[in-house]
């Protein structure tokens, strides 16, 4: 508890950000929804055939899993929080869209007969009879669509779109159960209020329609705005995004800080735990973000998919992600920081002790008294463990497959006693474990470098070479270090950037 609140308190800045970024999602999609479903529902209540289609197509799409109609949203509009908004919207359509045909489809036919010899027409039955008399049900529909996109909207931090489902996935990443904490925590109390707060203005009339005017003026509002920004001269900004977890949040805020300390005009916006490569390399081919940084290895193997073996020559490596990357998609790759960030086994420093291992291929004579803790895909891959026992003749008595985030607890606690994992991983210095060495050059390089797109970096001339003083600094020692400081001592990624670029030299 003292932990979580720890947490709270150093980060009540970042968590109350992202509660915004929750709560504008999930209004934005509510607005969209409403001003769709409720006309809809209204044009089609004297239609049965078309009304009941229009159910039946609501209905369909609430059957698509969220995460599978994100994905199939990507190659249309990108990542980001346009296709969230997209999907939160048609996951909302359904219950507003019912409710509000049912509710005028259930009207008393004698009151409407009587409201016509009353000579009223029918936009005036409407206004007077039918929506007023539904109107409950219609809040109650809006209730049950703004408590399911609070929920989902958790989803939307999978493709760069923010909010507290950051959290979670940190909190799932790391084993972190503080960041759990505050991501489930603030999302079930904000879809509580919520609904509380629809229950109350539903119990009255006026408090009803002066929900649904609200929500029509924030959607005028909002689509004014949007409509304001477009005819506004727009100032040059530099977007840089990073993959999820600490070391590219520390990466993102080093050039942030670079960048704007050569040019104290640039207005630089940073992303982080913007989602993994595909989405962060589809967000920079189609523009929405400028820079992020990215692996040499990753980029051969992931990016360019060669089928070739990846060199163990860390400059080869980059020669040829960088040529590739030229070649196959008119992007700029800069020179690479010295650190790897490639795979590694560790032990604990007693074990190696014991065995006295401290390189891979002196793992073999000790084959039946290592008990292996591995991620599922590291244990049934080539470059994993099926190609560690070809190279080093490696067949260890027990392999545990376990959670990545579940290994270095296992061997903390002496579950296991070899665990695989990355070169900067901060549960390194956490635990204190070993790295065995990799005599044979079996794990190709991953060293970090930014991307951008070959345009940008001809255009921003003075970015490259802020960029370009990383090249060839930080230790994977050092990366090690200030991964430790931001994931287990939970300091700000921004102030530990800062102090490595200081103590450096790379900034005044």
């Amino acid at each position: 508890m003292h932990q979580f609140l720890q947490l709270v308190n150093e980060q009540k800045y970042e968590i109350l950000q992202a509660l915004l970024q929750h709560i504008t999602i999930s209004l934005i999609s509510l607005v969209l929804a409403v001003v769709i479903a409720i006309p809809l529902a209204i044009i089609l209540r004297d239609r049965p055939v078309l009304g009941e289609g229009g159910l039946q197509i609501a209905g369909i799409i609430q059957t698509i899993p969220s995460l599978a109609l994100l994905g199939l949203l990507i190659p249309l509009v990108g990542i980001g929080t346009l296709p969230a908004v997209i999907t939160l919207t048609l996951y909302a359509i359904m219950p507003i869209y019912q409710n509000t045909y049912t509710g005028l489809k259930n009207v008393d036919p004698t009151l409407k007969e009587a409201a016509q010899a009353f000579g009223l027409s029918k936009t005036k039955q409407l206004q007077r009879l039918e929506f007023p008399l539904a109107l409950p049900l219609i809040l109650s529909g809006i209730r049950i669509a703004l408590v399911m996109i609070i929920g989902t909207a958790t989803l939307a931090a999978f493709i760069g779109a923010g909010g507290l489902g950051d959290y979670i996935m940190l909190g799932i990443q790391q084993n972190n159960n503080s960041y759990l904490l505050i991501g489930g925590i603030l999302s079930a109390a904000l879809a509580f209020s919520c609904s509380w707060l629809l229950k109350y203005l539903s119990q009255s009339k006026k408090r009803a329609w002066g929900a649904l005017i609200l929500l029509a003026i924030l959607g005028v509002s909002f689509g004014g705005y949007k409509v304001y920004e477009i005819f506004q001269p727009k100032p040059v900004k530099v977007v840089i995004a990073g993959k999820l977890g600490s070391e590219p949040e520390i990466l993102i805020n080093m050039y942030k800080e670079l960048i704007e300390h050569d040019d104290p005009k640039a207005q630089v916006t940073l992303k982080p735990n913007f989602g993994g490569t595909t989405f962060l390399f589809k967000a920079l081919q189609k523009e929405q973000i400028d820079i992020y940084p990215e692996f040499t290895g990753t980029v051969l193997e992931a990016i360019l998919k060669r089928t070739q073996k990846t060199p163990s020559d860390p400059q080869k490596t980059y020669q040829l992600a960088k040529t590739g990357l030229a070649q196959q998609y008119n992007m700029t790759y800069l020179k690479p920081m010295a650190y790897q960030n490639g795979y590694d086994l560790a032990v604990t420093k007693q074990f190696s002790q014991k065995y006295h291992v401290t390189k891979l291929s002196e793992l073999a004579r000790v084959n039946s008294s290592v008990h292996a803790g591995f991620d599922p895909d590291f244990s049934n891959q080539e470059d994993g463990y099926l190609g560690l026992k070809q190279v080093y003749g490696l067949d260890f008595g027990k392999v545990s497959v376990m959670e990545p985030a579940l290994r270095y607890q296992a061997i903390a606690n002496g579950k296991v006693n070899l665990v695989d994992g990355y070169t900067t991983d901060p549960q390194i210095k956490q635990y204190d474990l070993v790295v065995l060495e990799d005599d044979q050059n079996f794990f190709p390089p991953y060293q970090g470098a930014p991307l951008l797109n070959e345009s940008f970096a001809r255009k921003n001339p003075q970015i490259v070479k802020s960029l370009n003083k990383l090249a060839g600094k930080i230790t994977t020692k050092e990366m090690q270090a200030m991964n430790y400081e931001v994931s287990v001592k939970h300091r700000k990624a921004r102030e530990v950037a800062h102090e490595y670029l200081v103590k450096h030299k790379l900034l005044d």
